[in-house]
């Protein structure tokens, strides 16, 4: 992890501001969710990503009306089509 040299004040309601080119650089628009992670001494954000709908999985995700489902979960579902 690199530091970006960019420094910021925690506002009276606890929000602090994400600089536009930071947001810019990791395809973070306004109305994304955000996750959060904490550690001892550190607070992590990461844009979320929701996993597959079935399993929960994060690999090879495919979006499809706004749900996300694994290749391997699609594949389940093709095969149960072709045969009803």
């Amino acid at each position: 992890m690199k530091s970006t040299g960019i420094v910021r004040k925690i506002d009276l309601l606890g929000r602090i501001v994400i600089p536009r080119e930071t947001r810019q650089n990791l395809n973070i628009e306004s109305g994304d969710p955000i996750e959060f992670f904490c550690d001892e001494n550190s607070i992590y954000l990461k844009k979320y990503i929701r996993g597959c709908l079935f399993c929960n999985s994060m690999e090879n995700l495919i979006n499809y009306k706004g749900q996300y489902i694994c290749e391997s979960c699609k594949n389940e579902i093709v095969e149960k089509c072709k045969s009803v």
